[in-house]
Parts: structure tokens; C-alpha cells; sequence
């Protein structure tokens, strides 16, 4: 049995109130977030560390 991918538009609803809710809401952070961001000098050092904290946890997992 192989998987055929859905074709769209999905036959479900996504824009439902709560979904709509959420993404207000993910919006306000991310504005927050970058408004933050902009005072970092270097902001590559923060993406940096947070991809080798992700690879840390991942090798520790593993061991």
C-alpha cells in the first residue's frame, strides 16, 4: 500500500476561531521577539548556540 498525498484544498476547516486565535497570538511574540532581537549585536551567535544546544541535547540523548 503506498501513500497518495491529499489533493487541496483539504476538506477540513483551518481557519476555525481558535486557529485564528493562536496565530494572533504566535504573531504578538514574534513581533516581541524580534523587537528583542534587534538589540543583539551579533544575532548569528544566538542562532549559533541554539543549534549546538539542540545538537548537545540529541548526542546526549543518544548515549
Amino acid at each position: 500500500m503506498s501513500y497518495s498525498i491529499p489533493t487541496l484544498p483539504l476538506a477540513i476547516e483551518l481557519e476555525t476561531v481558535p486557529v485564528l486565535k493562536k496565530v494572533a497570538s504566535a504573531h504578538r511574540y514574534l513581533a516581541e521577539l524580534k523587537g528583542i532581537s534587534r538589540s543583539i549585536p551579533n544575532q548569528a551567535i544566538l542562532v549559533n548556540t541554539l543549534a549546538l544546544q539542540k545538537a548537545k541535547e540529541s548526542f546526549s540523548k543518544s548515549s
